[in-house]
């Protein structure tokens, strides 16, 4: 008697544990989710959506604002810092839940991050930081960049290389991150190697006319040149087309957000390495900490962290496939 109780007991357990798993559990926190982003404004202020950088973030976070109900508007500062500033204040008036933006350099945009936060909106700073910390910060290790640069010059120019040692930097806009961090970061690896000298260091102003003319100067000025270190491949097209004109062995060393271009200039040539960070990554990075921002209880300015981009290596010995991204499928 007490067997077939046992099996009766166990039957029955057995057949409610059954229905269960086919009627399956409750996500207790999907809907909440949901509900903390649906309805919800966010306002994007690039640099300019006139390249590769801004628009694949830009494809990327509507397909993830489509996808789950919130608005993403784009203010084009289309290349100037008064219309960015404009776009940006205009928009605090608006109180949109959260901005983010991509600064022009460390202090243009400071004051008014500030006024956002103060204001009780929450700030993403994007690729380019602002000495004003805000939020949240996704985009390149700068430092990090400048640091590889450096130290790829030393193999390729310094003492064991049998080369003269000499390189030569080209730049952003001076006080732009890109810039400060980058040359900060190869300031310190070269300070204490003799092998290596920076016989240039100038400012392109990403600018790629503006780079071709001051490496056709430099190349001129120092025949035994060895290397230069640019800081972005759209600009340093021109610093390639340069070194091609000149006939000269002189590595180039750039970096980019990874588009097919970047892969179609180490084919080609133009570049030696391109050091990617990578826009499909930061798209994604951009979108979790947007739900992330969105879903905290916290108020603007409480949460201070940052996404660094892990550094992808471009060259003829790296490539792959997959090593670039083409905006026409982003946007699909």
């Amino acid at each position: 008697m007490i067997r077939k109780l046992a099996y009766a007991a166990l039957a029955t357990g057995l057949f409610f544990g059954a229905a269960q798993a086919q009627e399956g559990m409750i996500d207790a926190l999907r809907q909440p989710t949901l509900d903390a982003l649906k309805g919800k404004k966010v306002v994007f202020v690039p640099m300019s959506m006139s390249f590769d950088l801004p628009e694949g973030w830009a494809a990327i976070m509507k397909k993830e604002a489509t996808r789950l109900g919130y608005e993403l508007d784009i203010r084009d500062a289309n290349w100037s810092t008064d219309t960015g500033t404009r776009a940006l204040t205009q928009a605090i008036t608006e109180k949109p839940d959260l901005i983010i933006v991509q600064n022009f350099d460390v202090a243009s945009y400071a004051r008014t991050l500030k006024k956002a936060e103060d204001a009780g909106i929450k700030v993403i700073q994007v690729n380019m930081k602002s000495s004003y910390q805000t939020d949240a910060f996704v985009g390149a290790d700068w430092y990090g960049i400048g640091e590889y640069a450096a130290n790829r010059m030393i193999e390729q120019c310094g003492k064991d290389s049998g080369k003269s040692g000499k390189i030569a930097l080209i730049q952003g806009p001076a006080t732009a991150a890109a810039s400060v961090y980058q040359l900060n970061a190869i300031t310190e690896t070269l300070k204490d190697r003799s092998d290596i000298e920076i016989v240039s260091s100038q400012t392109g102003d990403w600018d790629q006319s503006k780079a071709r003319g001051i490496a056709q100067t430099v190349i001129q000025q120092h025949p035994d040149l060895c290397g230069i270190i640019g800081f972005w491949d759209a600009m340093d097209a021109g610093t390639g087309a340069a070194i091609k004109e000149s006939g000269k062995d002189i590595y180039l060393i750039t970096s980019g957000g990874g588009n097919k271009t970047a892969c179609q200039g180490v084919e080609n040539g133009t570049f030696n390495e391109v050091v990617s960070y990578d826009v499909e990554g930061q798209g994604r990075d951009l979108n979790n900490t947007i739900k992330v921002l969105l879903q905290s209880p916290e108020p603007a300015g409480a949460l201070k962290f940052a996404l660094y981009t892990p550094n992808k290596i471009i060259s003829k010995d790296t490539m792959s496939p997959t090593s670039c991204w083409d905006l026409d499928l982003l946007k699909k």
